[in-house]
């Protein structure tokens, strides 16, 4: 029974405070890091927010695991599939936009007007990924005229894994930035994300985790670029890492110069503005041509062919 004073159906004020566990993502489920560690998120102002996981080198090779369980079915879908998936995540981001306007205007200092701005944008920019699932092709691949009889056709296929450091200063609108690309063209990934503001990125894990995207197409670790990016640059089983969030020159380089081990492509780190119109380029980057010759058939006597 109730007595109007804080009790059953009464009032709330008596109630403990039920803060978030923010845990990492990986293979479509949600484990803590290895290590066990954690440490202190604020908001702009040094006020504390919330405990994250402090990802250790077993959760990037964990991540890395099962983004390469995930490759083959990803990339053998269907682009028009891909398509369909990626929208039915910008669906699900739409429909929890107030949470992750309340978490990027806590971590980057804005205004609520301005954190819902960035909101909109970055729920905009993965739907237009979204639409170019089907059409890059027709941009990257085509017919080739060669000298002889022969069908010389060109098709783009996904390099395989790819490690992406986060932009450190968008914690919403630029990963979804560099996350969207790479998967949308076939990849999968493991994504370190802003060490500073992680956890709108940690927020997305549980957005994919609940749609149709397969576990394990991204994986989301939080912690120090510095501490993971050097095993996974040098992983053998990563092909490709995008460099967009390496906090300095140096590391970007001692990054790149590990990632020369196995030939993997690199996204060299550069200074954007995500609010920017986007191109393909970011999709290209992680795109490999795949060519193919096939001679041409004779249709009869009048020697004609097609």
């Amino acid at each position: 029974m109730s007595d109007g004073k804080g009790s059953i159906g009464g009032s709330a004020a008596g109630r403990l405070s039920v803060f978030k566990t923010y845990k990492l993502y990986v293979g479509g489920k949600f484990p803590r890091s290895e290590s066990g560690r954690v440490y202190e998120v604020t908001d702009s102002k040094g006020k504390w927010l919330a405990n994250a996981p402090l990802s250790s080198r077993k959760d990037a090779r964990d991540a890395v695991v099962a983004a390469r369980k995930a490759f083959g079915g990803w990339a053998g879908a269907t682009a028009y599939n891909r398509g369909q998936i990626l929208y039915r995540v910008a669906e699900m981001l739409e429909g929890r936009r107030e949470q992750f306007v309340r978490e990027v205007a806590e971590a980057e200092g804005l205004s609520k007007s301005k954190a819902a701005a960035v909101v909109e944008a970055a729920i905009d920019r993965w739907v237009w990924y979204a639409g170019w699932t089907d059409k890059i092709a027709q941009v990257t691949g085509g017919a080739n005229p060669v000298a002889g009889p022969y069908f010389n056709l060109s098709t783009p296929e996904p390099t395989g894994v790819v490690t992406v450091l986060a932009p450190q200063d968008s914690s919403f609108l630029g990963l979804v930035s560099v996350i969207a690309p790479v998967i949308a063209t076939g990849n999968t990934a493991v994504v370190v994300a802003s060490e500073r503001y992680p956890l709108p990125a940690l927020s997305l894990g549980e957005v994919l985790a609940t749609s149709d995207l397969p576990g394990g197409v991204v994986n989301i670790l939080s912690g120090r670029a510095a501490e993971m990016g050097p095993h996974l640059a040098a992983h053998q089983d990563v092909n490709a890492i995008d460099l967009t969030g390496a906090a300095n020159d140096d590391l970007a380089r001692e990054l790149e110069i590990a990632a020369a081990d196995n030939l993997k492509r690199v996204l060299r780190r550069r200074t954007e503005d995500f609010a920017d119109s986007p191109g393909t380029d970011r999709m290209t980057a992680f795109l490999e041509t795949k060519t193919v010759w096939h001679p041409t058939g004779s249709l009869g006597a009048s020697g004609s062919s097609y």
